[in-house]
């Protein structure tokens, strides 16, 4: 038997990886398809609550503005945007009753719209405030109707 010299022994290791590797490289096959996905759906939002945590204390007229601020809470599992919030007077009562001869034009609502702009964080509270309210002084008027009333807030978020 003869010995392989390194030409042999290299003609053979080249034609062993062309069969076991080399050919494989090329060989494939070839397949048409189509296909269909569903989009991905936004998630439903829930409302942003504003909650007022200052306490006006009894008013009169003459008396300073106090002011009205508070929190929002943000019930979602994520961030929402508030631009604005703004407050009015809903409405005056008396043991939840509408006052005869008081209502909101007894008091003076000032900077009622708060610019907030900023994200209130999921799951989290953020802070408003900036608003004032008064009792107003109507000189040469009998304003007893007032004497005890409520004044309610109604606030909305934009």
């Amino acid at each position: 038997m003869r010995k392989p010299t390194k030409k042999t022994t290299a003609i053979v290791i080249a034609a062993v990886t062309a069969l076991a590797g080399g050919g494989a490289a090329f060989a494939y096959w070839t397949a048409g398809g189509s296909g269909t996905g569903t989009g991905a759906t936004a998630a439903s939002s829930s409302n942003v609550t504003v909650v007022q945590t200052s306490t006006v204390t009894a008013m009169q007229p003459g008396d300073s503005a106090q002011s009205l601020n508070g929190t929002f809470n943000n019930p979602n599992s994520g961030p929402a945007y508030v631009g604005t919030v703004t407050a009015s007077i809903a409405s005056v009562t008396k043991a939840g009753s509408p006052v005869v001869g008081c209502d909101a034009t007894d008091y003076t609502l000032a900077g009622a719209t708060m610019v907030k702009n900023a994200e209130v964080p999921a799951d989290d509270t953020g802070t408003w405030t900036g608003a004032t309210v008064k009792f107003n002084n109507k000189s040469g008027t009998n304003q007893d109707a007032c004497k005890g009333a409520t004044v309610n807030f109604a606030y909305t978020v934009s």
